[in-house]
């Protein structure tokens, strides 16, 4: 069987945090604890200021394993307003990295 990850575009990710209450709600984390952690960056240059978004995914991430056995995507996945957040086999994700500019790639242990 293929092993699985969650591939992240930063360039569209629009920090509105579904995904951290998403796997927060899935898993009943305490506060302080969660799967997945969206930081906000913000840069300055003299005329402008940007904002980005990365997405740190922690310790606790268990690709929502009970989620994922019943032939479901886990929750972050589901509930990316952006849709920036994809699920599926690692080389396949993989090859979609080598496309994109801006990405992380989450392999579980």
């Amino acid at each position: 069987m293929a092993k699985n990850g969650l591939l992240i575009q930063y360039d569209w990710c629009t920090g509105c945090h579904a995904c951290e209450v998403a796997c927060k709600q899935e898993h009943n984390f305490p506060v302080g604890m969660c799967g997945i952690k969206v930081n906000e960056l913000v840069s300055k240059a003299p005329d402008k200021v940007y904002v980005d978004y990365t997405v740190a995914v922690t310790r606790f991430c268990d690709l929502c394993a009970e989620r994922v056995k019943g032939k479901d995507v886990p929750a972050c996945v589901k509930h990316c307003q952006a849709t920036c957040i994809k699920y599926g086999p690692l080389a396949a994700l993989v090859k979609e990295q080598e496309k994109q500019p801006r990405t992380s790639l989450f392999a579980p242990k």
